[in-house]
């Protein structure tokens, strides 16, 4: 029952942050269902299920005859708080929601759902600029949840140029060169992804230490250079296993002997079943690129056959990732084949 009435809980939340509920009340001694029922100018019936349904998922908490946010709706739904979740609320209801319905299409087609790989180059070309300013703002939203935890989890003491392939939004960024004060790293993404970062990283107050460089990890011939580590955050789960092999090989190559790659992801367990985010983001991976999200054994197999080396497993637990495999390349620079 649990399992068939989950679409229930989260379009509960899309519908209550889409009319800026957890926004409205932040702040305030909290809203009664008349005050509701007034303010959105809807009957006091579905004003009243909404608030209910809304405190039933912990998301607001009722005193005496007023609904006021929870601690959780205060820290993550609130517009304009630093860890902010709502982007990635919308996207899901906007974009992915209408594709699952359509699941099984998906599966017998193996293609994407949410664009039309027949018309469009990628998932971005020709879409609403309204809609990928959203899906940004989503990613951002992952990423920011779960920067700290990777920061906290990673030694990256000894790095002091980062390049973060693919790291629009600049999330991991900030938080890294926030938590490590010797810290430089640059931003490589699509021109209009730079275009959207920008503001996080001024907002941040990190300008003078986060670059950005605009690129195409596939166009181009080679990554920029001048940096002794590099970053793949939730990249690589995009993309089929011989596209994954060239973004890597490039890593490699942009990277000075002895220089770090960090992989970090939502891992399938190496057996392939579980954890439960994870599979069930593997099959969202289904009906938006196509990727899937891979095994840490797998990330591991792949960089050794790049030419990384001493490769590590780090646990952890965050909304966006489960772990990093780290490696390093040779001091002795060797030259790989990648087929």
């Amino acid at each position: 029952m649990a399992l068939v009435t989950g679409l229930w809980a989260s379009k509960t939340l899309a519908l209550a942050h889409e009319l800026d509920l957890f926004t409205h009340l932040s702040g305030t001694a909290g809203i009664t269902i008349e005050a509701c029922a007034a303010h959105y100018r809807i009957a006091h019936r579905p004003a009243e299920m909404l608030l209910t349904a809304c405190a039933a998922l912990r998301l607001l908490e009722r005193h005496g005859e007023h609904y006021g946010n929870t601690p959780l709706a205060e820290t993550y739904l609130v517009r304009g708080r630093p860890l902010y979740f709502g982007g990635w609320i919308a996207m899901a209801d906007r974009r992915e929601y209408p594709a699952w319905l359509h699941l099984k299409e998906a599966l017998h087609s193996n293609r994407p759902l949410t664009w039309d790989p027949d018309r469009q180059a990628s998932l971005f070309d020709g879409e609403d600029p309204a809609l990928v300013a959203t899906f940004w703002e989503a990613m951002y939203a992952l990423s920011i949840t779960t920067a700290d935890v990777l920061a906290d989890s990673v030694d990256l003491s000894g790095v002091t140029r980062l390049l973060d392939v693919g790291g629009g939004g600049g999330a991991n960024d900030i938080a890294l060169c926030r938590r490590h004060s010797h810290l430089r790293a640059t931003v490589f993404d699509l021109p209009f992804v730079c275009a959207l970062t920008r503001p996080k990283i001024e907002q941040a107050g990190l300008s003078d230490r986060i670059d950005l460089a605009e690129g195409d990890f596939f166009a181009d011939a080679a990554l920029p250079d001048g940096h002794d580590a590099i970053l793949l955050s939730k990249i690589l789960l995009d993309w089929k296993e011989s596209d994954c092999l060239t973004i890597l090989h490039k890593c490699f190559t942009a990277l000075p002997p002895g220089g770090q790659i960090v992989v970090t992801d939502l891992f399938v367990d190496d057996n392939k079943d579980g954890p439960v985010d994870a599979a069930l983001m593997s099959l969202n991976m289904l009906i938006e690129t196509w990727g899937r999200n891979y095994t840490a054994a797998e990330y591991r197999s792949w960089l050794a056959a790049v030419g990384f080396t001493g490769l590590q497993t780090i646990r952890f637990e965050a909304p966006a990732a489960n772990g990093a495999v780290v490696g390093h390349k040779p001091e002795t620079n060797t030259t790989f084949r990648v087929s």
